[in-house]
């Protein structure tokens, strides 16, 4: 037997991160799609399945199912954190989890976009905020133990970071998938005669199954005892939980992140609607949009290993807040300038991708950092409650920022009544230039110290 676990090598670190190609295609189909599906534009052929009348001015249904899904999280998270962290099975901490974790993520994905009646029900609004809050319970059982193996399985910051790229492309690639759903729906709509609802439901399940067999790829193909050097943690959960968050580098990070992951899902939520609304083209625009921003971020990633070495990985993070700050200021303009709108969508796509490419790497390998330097410090690996409260926060982000959209929506979300879209690039900017002043205080130096020559 080896005298320490081994280094993972090319193969098994695609097969790590084809598991995030599956979850990542589930979470960016709800920021890419739940809005609009329940909440359509009129220009859209969709029914409205929910009401969009407002509560206190500004609120309205899918903004207080979208917040309710959240609400289990703030005990799930930690909760299947602690448990991970502190399992003694045979397999593992880790994989056990995820295999348990996978299936009923998927389903409950589909079931989301599977209302029980066909139009404006308050049967769908109940409906929708049971199956979100299955669909994140399962989520947080799969996608925090998958975290917690980035430090064990990665055993120096190289190939953390390398890690951190291949998970990072699986994520972008995610987005690609997600961003089909509207143009497979419309295939679908002409090829097998379907209704427009049923052709999006159909397109929704279609790659919900596709993401499920991705997600078991890495329960599959690693062996945890094997490359992992994570041994259960002694301490309780409420007080790993304290000791997590009085880590005050992971605070600074944390804050930032969840800015950034409400300014991204902003655009996710609202690119339906700068496509159809602001520049008046084809919701099928929107897949080859996508596209184009992640093959175009993929040619950076490279760039972004190769600097990450050589500069550190604190200045590129704040330089990326700070330029996808200034790409939000891009749409309240859009439709209205003075060239084709398919031009307008493609250069805000193209600014977009190079940001989205340095933030798509390098936090996890920041993060894997942070609990790396706290475990030196303290002698507790607590890999699992580092990830699930950044994973809570994300989460946390993913949801104001759609909730926020929807917010934003009450004042218009129509061609010529479109305000409420307009504004979402001014709250994007503040959200981003926000992330960029918070992390700009994350002291690098000290938590690489002790294996920067790693």
């Amino acid at each position: 037997m080896p005298a320490g676990p081994e280094s993972l090598p090319l193969s098994k670190q695609i097969a790590y991160a084809i598991g995030q190609l599956g979850w990542s295609t589930l979470v960016n189909i709800v920021a890419v799609a739940l809005v609009y599906f329940y909440l359509p534009p009129d220009t859209s052929d969709l029914p409205q399945l929910i009401t969009g009348a407002t509560f206190f001015a500004v609120l309205n249904a899918i903004t207080l199912i979208a917040a309710s899904g959240r609400m289990l999280d703030a005990v799930t998270d930690p909760w299947i954190a602690g448990m991970s962290d502190r399992s003694r099975n045979p397999r593992g901490r880790r994989i056990p989890f995820m295999m348990k974790g996978g299936l009923p993520t998927a389903l409950f994905l589909v079931l989301m976009f599977v209302p029980p009646v066909s139009e404006q029900s308050a049967w769908n609004i109940a409906w929708l905020v049971v199956v979100q809050a299955l669909f994140y319970i399962f989520l947080t059982v799969y996608v925090t133990p998958f975290f917690a193996l980035l430090p064990e399985m990665g055993h120096t910051p190289t190939e953390r970071l390398n890690l951190s790229t291949w998970i990072s492309v699986t994520f972008a690639l995610g987005i690609i998938l997600a961003g089909l759903t509207p143009a497979i729906a419309g295939g679908l709509e002409g090829a097998l005669d379907l209704s427009p609802l049923r052709a999006f439901q159909v397109a929704v399940g279609s790659l919900g199954v596709i993401a499920l067999v991705c997600m078991y790829v890495p329960v599959v193909a690693l062996d945890e005892r094997r490359y992992s050097s994570g041994t259960p943690s002694s301490v309780p959960l409420l007080p790993a939980v304290r000791a997590t968050f009085a880590n005050s580098e992971f605070r600074k990070f944390v804050v930032s992140d969840f800015a950034y992951f409400t300014g991204l899902t902003i655009v996710q939520t609202g690119l339906l609607f700068y496509v159809t609304v602001l520049l008046e083209e084809e919701e099928e625009l929107v897949a080859t949009l996508l596209a184009v921003m992640v093959v175009t971020s993929f040619l950076f990633y490279p760039l972004v290993n190769l600097l990450a070495k050589k500069m550190g990985k604190k200045p590129l993070m704040v330089g990326a807040f700070v330029w996808m700050a200034l790409v939000f200021l891009g749409v309240p303009t859009l439709g209205s300038l003075d060239f084709s709108p398919i031009a307008q969508a493609y250069l805000l796509i193209l600014l977009l991708a190079v940001p989205i490419a340095f933030l798509g790497v390098l936090p996890n390998a920041v993060l894997a950092d942070i609990a790396e330097h706290d475990a030196g410090r303290t002698g507790q690996q607590r890999e699992g409650m580092f990830f699930a409260a950044r994973t809570l926060m994300q989460k946390f982000g993913q949801t104001t920022g759609v909730v926020s959209f929807a917010i934003l929506t009450t004042f218009g979300r129509d061609v010529g009544d479109d305000l409420g879209v307009r504004l979402s690039g001014i709250l994007g900017f503040t959200l981003c230039l926000g992330a960029a002043i918070v992390f700009a205080r994350y002291d690098e130096d000290t938590v690489t110290a002790g294996s920067r020559l790693a």
